[in-house]
Parts: structure tokens; C-alpha cells; sequence
């Protein structure tokens, strides 16, 4: 309920509040009253923007008033300033106590707060910083069967020896629903079927030859790229994603492997026709020492008019056989049985 006052000859636009037990607490007239001492501290707080004109007074309590005055600031449309002012009772001297800038209707207001665990998205995480999980957090299971977590455990050795003796390595593990949730934020992600460069794709990354296989339950939609030149290098992608950079996309053919033992220069490959070769009138022609003289006619023949054929090849053959027989009898004979010269006795 609001009502018009009067007080020193200044019209006020009053609230009237009502106290615990319903009765309506009616402004204190001098409280009221003191709009210029109001104004002089909301204008201490503003600084350099100028407050605006008094909207009213509210009556916080016996004696307790609070005074509004629209603010001027662009940066904080329709938000007003207000002043709260006291006295003692049977006192004439009314003091501030407190100067604040509120809200009005209409004025833009921040979005209401949120834990910290809902506004968390992916990516905020920084070099450097340390994310909390929750114990009870549904995307983990306890990574052994029989022994709860620390807070359920009596003795914490016992729970850290179990871990270490039996070889389990992680105290949680994912759980169905983070399999889930996981594979979902996967499929439905920018590695999935519905992606853009997946869909301008032709072949699937089923079908790539740099698809890696993963293990787990997993691995039966999922697979790790690993083709450097990919966008997804490096990142889980489902079978059914695709890009342009498949393996079997464009196959371009290249020159063969040269091995240690191809060290020939492509350039000093000779073409040999083996039927136009003459071993002999091809041969290559040999530099004869400079004290061998040529005979005086110093006409070669043609090696081939001198070349014997395989009679003659025959007969000589038989000739030096025989000479080798009578010069190898002949080294056999005793010395007693060599004839000598008489006369030289």
C-alpha cells in the first residue's frame, strides 16, 4: 500500500510496510524528510555521474527509511540508487546508513548463478589447472570387485595394496553410463557421421588404412586416425566418419623403390639391341703402350678373316697334344740311357 505525504512542505511518493504482527509501519516524518542529506550521499558513491531525480521513500522500519533516486549511468539503464537513512529515537539528527545501487524494472540484470560443476564446459580447463571429481561421480565405477572406495574402506593401505598387488592400476574405471555418455558425445560430435566433412566424403573411415583399432566396448563403433595430413589425426572417430584424406581415396602411382643395388643413374642406362651387336667389331678399341711400335705396313686386319674355324681349331689341337706326349717321354728316360758323343771323350 502506498500513500502521499506532506512533510516540509515536499510531496513524497511513501511505501508503507507492515511489521511482523500485520500492523503498517508508517515513515518517520523526519527520516523523511532529509531527501538533500539522501541525495548528497548517493552523489558521494556516484562520483562523476550526476544522480537523478528522488523517486520516492520506503519505510524499512520505525525511524528507518530508505530513499530512491533514478540513476543516469547508460552503463546501468533504469537501476536507481538508494539511500537509507536512521535516527535515534527522540532525536532530531538523521543519519545514512547505507548508499546501494539496485535494480529497477527493466534494468539488465546477470543470468542467475550456477554452480561451478554445471558451468563447466569443455575446453575451460587450462594449463596448470587441477579439475576436481566427485566421489560419487556417476561416469566411475570402482576399478575392483569387493572393496569400496577410500571413505568406505577401514584401512587405507589395504585399499592401496589391493590396487597394488593385484596389478588393477586405477582405483575407478568408467562405467556403463560414461561408456554412454561418451560414445554419444562421440557419434553425435564433429567426429561422427553427421559432421560436415564427413558427409562431403565419399569413403568411410572404415575402410581407411590409417584407421587404428582401439580396445574395449568402444572399439566396436570407434577407431583412432592416424593420418597425419587428416584433420581428426590423432582423434577418435566413428566408422562411419569420413573425410578426404581415406587412404584409398585417390591412390597415385609412383616410380618403384630403387634398391642399393640399382645405384645406376637412370642417365648411363644403355639400350642394347642384342641381335645388331658384333662382339668383336663393337669391342672396344684398347691404347697400346707408346714402346709398342706397329709393324711398318701398320694395317690391322679384320680379326675376323684371322679367327680359324673349328677344323683347323681341331688339327692344331691334335699337333700340341702330341708334342706334349714326346716332350713328356722324353723327361722320363734315365740319364744312363741318353746317347753321347764319342768324340768328346
Amino acid at each position: 500500500m502506498r500513500e502521499s505525504w506532506t512533510v516540509t512542505d515536499t510531496s513524497l511518493d511513501i511505501a508503507v510496510q507492515s511489521v511482523g504482527n500485520g500492523d503498517p509501519v508508517v515513515p518517520d516524518a523526519v527520516c523523511a524528510a532529509a531527501v538533500d542529506l539522501a541525495r548528497d550521499a548517493a552523489q558521494a558513491v556516484a562520483g562523476r555521474s550526476p544522480v537523478g531525480e528522488h523517486e520516492g521513500v520506503e519505510a524499512d522500519d520505525e525511524r528507518i527509511v530508505t530513499h530512491f533516486f533514478s540513476g543516469t549511468d547508460r552503463a546501468y539503464t533504469n537501476w536507481r540508487w538508494a539511500v537509507t537513512v536512521v535516527r535515534a529515537p527522540r532525536s532530531k539528527h538523521v543519519t545514512v546508513d547505507e548508499v546501494v545501487l539496485l535494480p529497477g524494472s527493466g534494468a539488465l540484470l546477470a543470468p542467475p548463478w550456477v554452480p561451478w560443476s554445471e558451468r563447466l564446459q569443455a575446453g575451460d580447463l587450462g594449463i596448470g589447472d587441477v579439475l576436481p571429481t566427485s566421489a560419487d561421480d556417476p561416469r566411475l565405477v570402482p576399478g575392483y570387485a569387493g572393496v569400496g572406495p577410500h571413505d568406505e574402506t577401514d584401512d587405507v593401505d589395504t585399499f592401496d595394496a589391493l590396487v597394488s598387488d593385484m596389478w588393477l592400476g586405477r582405483p575407478r574405471v568408467l562405467s556403463e553410463y560414461g561408456r554412454v555418455e561418451a560414445a554419444d558425445r562421440w557419434y553425435d560430435g564433429d567426429h561422427g557421421p553427421q559432421a560436415p566433412i564427413a558427409r562431403a566424403a565419399d569413403l568411410h573411415c572404415a575402410s581407411c588404412g590409417f584407421l587404428t583399432l582401439m580396445r574395449g566396448t568402444l572399439s566396436r563403433i570407434f577407431g583412432i586416425c592416424a593420418n597425419e595430413y587428416a584433420p581428426d589425426d590423432g582423434r577418435v572417430v566413428s566408422f562411419d566418419h569420413g573425410c578426404g584424406a581415406h587412404s584409398e581415396a585417390l591412390v597415385a602411382q609412383t616410380e618403384p623403390l630403387r634398391t642399393p643395388d640399382d645405384a645406376t643413374p637412370e642417365d648411363e642406362v644403355l639400350a642394347i639391341d642384342a641381335f645388331t651387336v658384333d662382339p668383336v667389331v663393337d669391342a672396344p678399341v684398347i691404347d697400346l703402350p707408346a714402346d709398342d711400335e706397329l709393324p711398318d705396313d701398320g694395317v690391322l686386319e679384320d680379326v675376323r678373316d684371322e679367327t680359324p674355324d673349328d677344323a683347323t681349331l681341331q688339327i692344331d689341337n691334335r699337333q700340341q697334344g702330341e708334342l706334349l706326349h714326346d716332350e713328356t717321354a722324353a723327361d722320363e728316360l734315365p740319364d744312363d740311357t741318353i746317347p753321347t758323343d764319342a768324340g768328346a771323350h
